[in-house]
C-alpha cells in the first residue's frame, strides 16, 4: 500500500522502447530553440563578493549562449562535457549539477508536449483548490456568524483555524517533497482536503467548523509549493513562463467559489447555504484526486531521484517523458556518467526499501540540515531572507483585506462596530448583490496571470521576473490605499476591489513563479515550504489582529494590509538574483 501511494512504480527504460536514439543524430530531434544559465552564474559586473557568494568565479553566459543552444557537431561526449562545464572547472560544478544541465537539456530537446500540457491542468487543479477553499472560508464567515451567534469580528477567527492548518501542511509538505518525493504530495493533498471539506459540511458547532477547516487546510496547504516546484522540474526552459502561467487557476478557483457561493449561500437560508456551498466545493476537489490518482501515470521528478543517487530510473522518466509526447530523446546513463567523468562530488546512495520509511522520517526531524544549503554562498542566503521576508509581509497584508472583503462589500464602506453585536443583522447585509460584485472581482483578477506570464519574460529592466513582481506588489499596495481613501460608495468599492484583485493576481503569479526558480532543486521543496509556511503562518496572525484591533473595523485592517505590502515591494526590490532566461539546478 505505501508503494501504492508513493511510488507506485519503479521506471525502467525497458518500459519506453523505441524512444532512445544515437547521440549523433540527436540534433536531428531537438526542439531546443533557446538558452538558458544557472541561478547562480554571475554576470560581468559582479564583484568579489560575488565569487565569496558561492558563483565561485563560473564565468559569465550572455542569454543567446550556452549549452541548450548546440551545434550539430557539439551533440557528442566531448560536447556535451565542455558544455556542462561551462562557466567554471570541472572541480567547480558538483556531479548533481552537471547531470542535472544534461537533464535539463533533454527535457529541452524532447519541448513541450501532452505530458507537459497534461500536468499544467494536473497541477492548476492544487492552484484552483488552494483558493477555490481560502476564499470559500471567508465567503461562509457571514452564514456562521449568523447561525452560530458569533459576533462579526469573532467570527473571523475562523479564518486563524483555516491558516494554522495551511502553516503546518505547507511546511510538512513543502520539506517532505524533498525527502518523500514530489508524488506523494501531489497525490495526499488533495484527499485530505476533499475528505475533511466534505465532514465540515457536517459540523454541528462553529468549533467543530475550525476543527475541520484547519484539517481540510493541511492537505491544501501543501498545494502551491509542492506543485509549483514539480511543475518546474519537467518544464523545458524555453516555455519558463508557463510557470507564471500556472497561476491563471488560481483567480478561476476564487471565481469558481464566488459563483457557488452566490448560487447556494445568497439563494438559501443562513443554516443550509454554506453548508450546501462547502459539501459541493468539497466534492469538487475529490473529483480533482480522483483525476490526478487514478487516471494520471504521474512520473517522478528527474531532479528528484538524481538527487536521491536514483539514476537510473531518472532516466527512465525522461524517456517515459519522450513516449509520452511522442518525441525522441539521446538520454542514457552512459551518457550521464561519461560527460561527467572526472567531476565534482558524487551523489548520494540509493535507499534501501526496507529502511526507507525509517529514513524519511529521520530525515524530516533534521530541519536545519534540509535548509542548510539554502545559505551555502552569500547571494544564494541573502536571496532566500528577503523571499521569504516577501512571503510573510504578503502573507500578513492579503488577508487583512481579501479574507473580509465580502464582510467589507456588504457593508458599502461602513463602520461595522454596529452589527458586531447582531449576527442576523450581518446576515441580512450579505445579499445577492455582495455575492455577484466579489464574483465580478474575481473574473477581472483572471487577466492578470495571462500579463504576469507575458512580462516574466521580457528582457527590460523593468520587467522579467523582479521587475514584474516588484511593480505589481507596489500598485497593490497604492490601491489599498485608494480603496480606504475613495472607496465610499458601493460603487467606488467595486472599482477599486477589482483593480487590487488585477494587480494582486500579477503579484502572486510572479511569487509563486520566482520563489521555486531560485532554489536550487534538492531543496527546491523546503525553500518553497518554508516560504509559504511564514506565508501561512503570519497570514494566522491577520485575522487575530483583524478582531482585537480597536477602534474602525473596517478601514485600520486595510491601512496595515497596504503598510505590509509595501514593505513587500521594498524587499523584492532587494533580491540579488533574476532568474529569467536561467536553467533550474
Amino acid at each position: 500500500m505505501l508503494d501504492r501511494w508513493t511510488r507506485r512504480r519503479t521506471e525502467s527504460v525497458n518500459d519506453y522502447t523505441g524512444v532512445l536514439i544515437p547521440l549523433d543524430e540527436a540534433h536531428l530531434h531537438s526542439h531546443s530553440y533557446r538558452s538558458g544559465r544557472s541561478e547562480f552564474e554571475g554576470s560581468l559586473d559582479d564583484d568579489a563578493s560575488d565569487t565569496e557568494a558561492g558563483s565561485g568565479g563560473k564565468d559569465h553566459e550572455d542569454e543567446g549562449t550556452g549549452m541548450l543552444e548546440m551545434s550539430a557537431a557539439e551533440y557528442s561526449i566531448e560536447g556535451l562535457r565542455k558544455e556542462v562545464r561551462r562557466g567554471g572547472t570541472g572541480e567547480k560544478w558538483t556531479e548533481y549539477e552537471m547531470k542535472s544541465k544534461l537533464i535539463n537539456k533533454a527535457i529541452q530537446d524532447i519541448g513541450m508536449g501532452r505530458y507537459n500540457w497534461q500536468l499544467f491542468v494536473l497541477c492548476g487543479f492544487g492552484w484552483f483548490a488552494d483558493n477555490l477553499w481560502m476564499q470559500g472560508v471567508s465567503l461562509t464567515l457571514p452564514s456562521l456568524s449568523a447561525e452560530f451567534g458569533v459576533s462579526e469580528k469573532s467570527v473571523r477567527y475562523t479564518t486563524s483555524a483555516l491558516f494554522v492548518g495551511l502553516c503546518f501542511g505547507s511546511f510538512f509538505w513543502g520539506l517532505g517533497s524533498d525527502v518523500m518525493g514530489r508524488r506523494v504530495a501531489f497525490n495526499f493533498t488533495l484527499l485530505i482536503t476533499s475528505v475533511f471539506g466534505i465532514v465540515s459540511s457536517y459540523a454541528p458547532s462553529w468549533g467543530w467548523v475550525c476543527f475541520f477547516y484547519a484539517a481540510l487546510a493541511f492537505g491544501v496547504g501543501g498545494n502551491l509549493p509542492v506543485d509549483g516546484a514539480l511543475f518546474l522540474e519537467f518544464l523545458p526552459d524555453a516555455s519558463s513562463s508557463l510557470l507564471t502561467l500556472l497561476s491563471i487557476w488560481w483567480p478561476v478557483g476564487q471565481l469558481f467559489s464566488s459563483l457557488l457561493a452566490w448560487l447556494f449561500i445568497a439563494n438559501w437560508p443562513a443554516d443550509q447555504g454554506w453548508r450546501l456551498f462547502v459539501f459541493w466545493i468539497g466534492i469538487i476537489t475529490f473529483v480533482m484526486f480522483v483525476v490526478r490518482f487514478f487516471i494520471f501515470h504521474l512520473f517522478e521528478s528527474p531532479k528528484y531521484l538524481l538527487s536521491r543517487g536514483r539514476q537510473a530510473e531518472a532516466v527512465a522518466v525522461v524517456h517515459g517523458i519522450a513516449n509520452r509526447n511522442n518525441r525522441k530523446t539521446w538520454l542514457t546513463e552512459e551518457i550521464l556518467d561519461a560527460v561527467v567523468e572526472g567531476g565534482g562530488p558524487g551523489l548520494r546512495r540509493s535507499l534501501s526499501t526496507t529502511n526507507l520509511l525509517k529514513t524519511k522520517l529521520t530525515s524530516l526531524s533534521h530541519v536545519g540540515e534540509r535548509l542548510r544549503p539554502l545559505f551555502d554562498n552569500r547571494k544564494l542566503g541573502i536571496a532566500t531572507v528577503l523571499v521569504w521576508f516577501s512571503w510573510a509581509t504578503i502573507g500578513m497584508g492579503y488577508p487583512l483585506f481579501n479574507a473580509f472583503l465580502p464582510q467589507y462589500l456588504s457593508h458599502g464602506g461602513g463602520d461595522t462596530s454596529a452589527a458586531t453585536s447582531d449576527a442576523n443583522a450581518l446576515s441580512s447585509d450579505i445579499t445577492s448583490e455582495t455575492y455577484r460584485n466579489y464574483a465580478i472581482t474575481s473574473i477581472v483578477g483572471v487577466p492578470g496571470s495571462l500579463i504576469a506570464a507575458y512580462t516574466v519574460d521580457m528582457k527590460s529592466p523593468f520587467l522579467g521576473r523582479r521587475g514584474t513582481l516588484a511593480i505589481s506588489t507596489l500598485l497593490s499596495a497604492i490601491f489599498l490605499f485608494f480603496f480606504v481613501k475613495f472607496g465610499k460608495t458601493p460603487s467606488s468599492q467595486l472599482a477599486f476591489s477589482c483593480i487590487e484583485a488585477f494587480t494582486q493576481n500579477i503579484m502572486y503569479g510572479v511569487l509563486y513563479a520566482f520563489t521555486p526558480e531560485i532554489f536550487p532543486a534538492p531543496v527546491r521543496g523546503a525553500g518553497t515550504g518554508v516560504a509559504s509556511f511564514l506565508n501561512r503562518a503570519t497570514g494566522l496572525v491577520a485575522p487575530i489582529i483583524a478582531a482585537i484591533m480597536p477602534g474602525d473595523g473596517t478601514t485600520t485592517p486595510i491601512y496595515l494590509s497596504a503598510a505590509l505590502i509595501l514593505a513587500s515591494f521594498v524587499g523584492i526590490c532587494l533580491i540579488p538574483i533574476e532568474t529569467r532566461g536561467r536553467q533550474r539546478l
